[in-house]
C-alpha cells in the first residue's frame, strides 16, 4: 500500500490519499485461474459445455454422503436386475433334507434359523449377504418387531418384518435378536429357500410320514394334544406323554 500527501492552503490540512496495490502473487494467481477457465470463445465449447467443465467437483466431508454409497435403509438397488448365477440358484433351490425339518408342538413345520444362514453362506459366501434394518425397533407390551432388508452380493433381495414375543423387560434384547431371525426366514422365501414349508401338500405328506400327534398331561393335570417328530424322544417335564392321538 502507498500513501500520498496533498497540501490544501484553504484549511491548512493535509489530506492522505491511500491507494491499494494488489500484491504480485495475487495478480499472478488470478491471471492463472482466468487462463485455465475454458470460455466458449477460447475453447470452442458451447456455453453449457463450458459450464459443466468449470462446475466445482463436490468433495466428501464428514457431513455429506458419498454419492456412490447406497442407502439400504430405504433403497431397492438391483432388485430384479438379473438372475443369480446358476450355481447359486442350485444351492438356494435345493430340496429340503427331511432330517433338517422340525415341528413345533402346535404342528407348525419350520427350518431352524441357523440352517437358513448356512444355505446363504454356502450360496454367496460369508460376507456376501447381510440384513439391514429398515426403521426403528418397535416394542409393545409383550412383542418386539422391526423391518429388515436382505441384501445379497450388493443387490436388494427382499424385505420383511420380524416379530418375537417376550415376557419380561429383561427379555427384550433376546427378543430383538429373535425378531431379526424371524425376518431372515421370511426374506428367504423370495430366494426359494425351504419353499416346501409353504406348500400345503408337502406339509400334509411330511406330517403324516415323519410326525405324530400325542396326548400329554401338564403339571396342572389337564390333557392336551401336541406334535413331535416320530424319531424324537417322548415329551418330558413339564409334560407327561400318554400315547398317540387316534385318527
Amino acid at each position: 500500500m502507498s500513501v500520498t500527501c496533498t497540501y490544501t492552503p484553504r484549511d491548512h490540512q493535509v489530506t492522505h490519499h491511500a491507494s491499494r496495490r494488489e500484491p504480485e502473487v495475487d495478480r499472478a494467481n488470478r491471471s492463472a485461474r482466468s487462463e485455465s477457465v475454458p470460455t466458449p470463445q477460447r475453447s470452442g465449447l458451447s456455453v453449457k459445455e463450458a459450464a459443466r467443465t468449470t462446475a466445482p467437483t463436490p468433495e466428501a466431508t464428514p457431513h455429506t454422503k458419498d454419492a456412490n454409497v447406497i442407502d439400504w435403509t430405504s433403497g431397492f438397488e438391483g432388485i430384479g436386475r438379473h438372475p443369480f448365477a446358476p450355481e447359486i440358484a442350485q444351492v438356494l433351490n435345493q430340496a429340503l433334507v427331511k432330517e433338517d425339518v422340525e415341528i413345533k408342538p402346535d404342528g407348525l413345520l419350520y427350518l431352524p434359523e441357523i440352517k437358513y444362514r448356512r444355505i446363504l453362506n454356502y450360496a454367496f459366501g460369508p460376507g456376501g449377504w447381510g440384513l439391514v434394518p429398515r426403521g426403528e425397533l418397535e416394542v409393545t407390551q409383550n412383542m418386539v418387531s422391526r423391518d429388515w432388508a436382505l441384501v445379497c452380493l450388493g443387490r436388494f433381495v427382499s424385505t420383511a418384518r420380524g416379530e418375537q414375543e417376550y415376557f419380561k423387560p429383561s427379555g427384550v434384547p433376546t427378543a430383538t435378536e429373535g425378531a431379526k431371525s424371524n425376518a431372515l426366514m421370511r426374506c428367504c422365501k423370495d430366494l426359494g429357500i425351504a419353499s416346501e414349508l409353504w406348500d400345503p401338500r408337502f406339509i400334509r405328506s411330511f406330517k403324516t410320514k415323519n410326525c405324530i400327534e400325542v396326548w400329554v398331561a401338564g403339571t396342572d393335570g389337564k390333557k392336551r394334544k401336541l406334535w413331535r417328530r416320530r424319531d424324537d424322544a417322548p415329551f418330558e417335564y413339564p409334560y407327561k406323554e400318554s400315547g398317540p392321538v387316534s385318527r
